[in-house]
Order: C-alpha cells, then sequence, then structure tokens
C-alpha cells in the first residue's frame, strides 16, 4: 500500500505541492464573475539599453554619445518610431504602436531603482523584493501585495502565477504562488506510469487521517483537474494574434490561456533575458533589435488575444538598472543607472512619457556616465497595485517608501 512517507520520498514523480486553503474551486467561480483586475509583471533580466529601447531622438547629446549604435531620427532608414515629437520606440517595437497611439501604451522615462549598485544580482534582489539597498528583505514585493490585500474568501490557487522554471524574487514569501514552468506539465509526472500515479496519490489523499493533508492533496488535485479541462494544448489565440516561437512568446500565450480559463488569477509574472549587450549590441539591426522584437512581439500577441478583457489587465515591466550614456570601445553599453519601464493595459492613459526627463549632457549625467533617476520604481509599481488592483496600505508592501501621489497612468 502506498503510504504518505513513500510519496514524500519517491523521487520518480513530482507533484506540484500547493499548500492553500479549502474549497477554492467555488472561490476561483466567485473571482471569474467578479472580473478580477490583474497584473503582469515582465523582468527584463541583463540590464536592457533604455535609450535605445525608448529612443529620446530629440536629445543631441544621445548621438554625440553613440556613434555607431544610436538610433537614427524618425524618417531616417531605421530611424526610431515617433511616439511624440522627442521620444521614439526603436524600430523593432513597431508591433506596440498602435497600443501608443490608441493611448493604451504608456512609458516612465528616467525609472529605476536609487541604490547605485551595478551587480544584477544586487539590483535584481532590490527591485524584486522591493526595499533596494536592503539584502535582509526575505519576501517579494507582489508576494506583500497579495498578503495585505488578502482576497481569502474567494482566492485560488491561480491567483500568483510564474511562468517560469522557479518561483521568482518577487512572489516569494508567505502568500501562497505557483512556478509553471509549462502547462502541460503542470501535476504529476511519472512518465508512462503518470496516470496510475495520479488515481493512487489521489485516492491515498482522499482517504488521508490528517485532515489538512487531505484537503491540500484534493485541492493539488482539483488544480490540476481544472488546467486539463482548460485543455492547454487546444488552446487558439483570438483576434489573428501570433505569439512569437520563444520562451517569452510562450509565456506570454499561457498567461492569457489561465485568463481565459477563468482560474481566479491576479497576479503574473514572466521574464526574458539576454539584455547584458557590453559588446556588438547593434543599433537598428542586431542583437538588441532582435530581443526587442521579440519583447514587443509578444505583449502586442497578448493584447490582441486579450481583446476586449484588457480591460482587466495591467503590464509592468522592468530591468534592474539601465546602460551607459555613452558606448564602449565595443560598440556596446555598460551597466548604467536610469532607464524606461512600460505600462500597458485596457485602463492606462498612454499615448505619453512619463517621468521627469533629467537630460544627457554631461553635467546632467549621474556620477558623470549615466542617464539620471528622477522616478522610483517602487512608485510605479505603488499606482499599478493602487490604482490597478486597489490596494490600500502601500507600507505594507514598500516599507520605509514615502509614496507621494500617483503619476497618472492609470485611469482611475
Amino acid at each position: 500500500m502506498m503510504t504518505r512517507r513513500i510519496f514524500l520520498k519517491n523521487g520518480s514523480a513530482a507533484l506540484v505541492s500547493l499548500g492553500f486553503t479549502p474549497v477554492f474551486i467555488a472561490r476561483a467561480a466567485q473571482a471569474a464573475q467578479a472580473r478580477q483586475k490583474i497584473l503582469i509583471a515582465i523582468f527584463q533580466r541583463g540590464a536592457v539599453d533604455g535609450l535605445n529601447m525608448v529612443v529620446p531622438f530629440g536629445e543631441r547629446a544621445y548621438y554625440g554619445a553613440r556613434p555607431s549604435i544610436a538610433i537614427p531620427t524618425p524618417g531616417a532608414p531605421g530611424g526610431a518610431l515617433d511616439l511624440d515629437g522627442f521620444f521614439g520606440l526603436h524600430p523593432s517595437m513597431g508591433s506596440l504602436v498602435p497600443w501608443f497611439k490608441d493611448g493604451h501604451l504608456a512609458v516612465v522615462h528616467a525609472a529605476g531603482s536609487p541604490d547605485d549598485t551595478r551587480s544584477h544580482f544586487d539590483a535584481q534582489d532590490y527591485m524584486e523584493s522591493g526595499t533596494p539597498g536592503n539584502k535582509g528583505t526575505r519576501d517579494g514585493w507582489m508576494n506583500r501585495y497579495l498578503h495585505a490585500k488578502d482576497h481569502a474568501e474567494r482566492s485560488s490557487p491561480f491567483r500568483a502565477v510564474a511562468l517560469t522554471q522557479a518561483l521568482p524574487r518577487s512572489l516569494q514569501g508567505s502568500s501562497p504562488a505557483l512556478a509553471i514552468g509549462q502547462l502541460g506539465q503542470f501535476g504529476v509526472r511519472a512518465g508512462q506510469d503518470t496516470d496510475v500515479m495520479t488515481n493512487a496519490f489521489a485516492s491515498q489523499y482522499a482517504q488521508a487521517a490528517d485532515t489538512m493533508l487531505g484537503t491540500t492533496g484534493r485541492e493539488a488535485f482539483d488544480a490540476v483537474k481544472m488546467l486539463k479541462d482548460a485543455n492547454p494544448a487546444g488552446y487558439a489565440p483570438a483576434n489573428g494574434a501570433e505569439y512569437p516561437r520563444s520562451g517569452f512568446g510562450d509565456a506570454m500565450r499561457q498567461i492569457a490561456q489561465i485568463i481565459k480559463a477563468d482560474l481566479g488569477l491576479e497576479v503574473a509574472f514572466a521574464e526574458l533575458g539576454q539584455w547584458d549587450h557590453h559588446a556588438n549590441e547593434g543599433g537598428s539591426t542586431g542583437q538588441i533589435a532582435n530581443r526587442l522584437d521579440d519583447f514587443a512581439t509578444g505583449l502586442s500577441a497578448f493584447a490582441r488575444d486579450m481583446g476586449d478583457r484588457m480591460a482587466d489587465v495591467v503590464i509592468v515591466t522592468m530591468s534592474e538598472f539601465g546602460r551607459t550614456v555613452k558606448e564602449n570601445g565595443n560598440r556596446g553599453t555598460d551597466h548604467g543607472h536610469g532607464n524606461a519601464m512600460l505600462i500597458l493595459g485596457g485602463n492606462v492613459k498612454g499615448g505619453k512619457v512619463y517621468g521627469k526627463w533629467p537630460g544627457l549632457e554631461v553635467g546632467q549625467l549621474y556620477e558623470g556616465r549615466d542617464l539620471a533617476i528622477t522616478t522610483d520604481f517602487r512608485d510605479v509599481f505603488a499606482e499599478c497595485v493602487t490604482s490597478h488592483l486597489g490596494a490600500r496600505d502601500i507600507s505594507q508592501i514598500f516599507p520605509g517608501h514615502e509614496y507621494a501621489k500617483p503619476m497618472g497612468f492609470i485611469r482611475t
């Protein structure tokens, strides 16, 4: 007879452990009826060059600092895609221009962390913990939001989901969250014996003497069943949306599946890397152009796929820090400071680049080399969780940070 001890020790099968409170199916149905607002965080790991992503083509010093990698002005071959007469998107990001023009995409430029570390590891940790300069923070800002705005009466196991192999720092903490690399792999995995093992484990947990463990086990298998019933393999994007064939494209497609399956999603996380372009970064073409094409195409495909349901969704993008204003001797850029963040959604007050532009002349640069920061990244996150998700006490989410007032990129 299979016992719990054997189940816990058996390395040949892996059950995704949930640990959620009981009766989540009813609560998920209630959440679907209430049309929960959803926040999706996208991390561009490796420090994207925000000056070539959202190009300050109206700034003369930009071109003086980047003789080989600057993006030409709008109208020139390979030129920036004009947004407001001063800023433009990289030419590989053309799929996002309609969202900006229609007022659903906003940019916050010269944003970032007040901590001046140039370490990828530390800067990512600070941005995901939401406590710059403090290495002792144990939980992430998204998890603290979940805890502060507890939806115990209607939360589901799919309330917080990361489309990553491991749970990101942002979602680590006391509130439950899932890391799902691939929806089709969620559940018991035992090769050819998967069906047998699934039935055996379900039966064992249904009869468990330990009430809490039995309930948790049943909910785990109920969650697997819910996702199976949603049929991830048979999903067809709507409205002619075509996701890029990449890890990021797959993640955005799967987030769309979870939302449309009405599983009670409230916050989601995805990431894409390879932004650390110290050499041969490229300009209108090359390494950064290829990465930005994947990034923009994935975002725009998701928005098109969601259709009217984008009214309930806000996407916020981030990167741990920016790049140096001046290109280096290898036609790349080194670790910098200020950067650009994108906000896309149905209730985003877009069509505008937010934030105070500090300028790129030598005397205006941070430490004489980087784009200065005029907007703390926590203010961007704070507006997302208050104006969009309805959080009230921001001090529980960003301890020690004084959040003055919204910038206004979320319609309320």
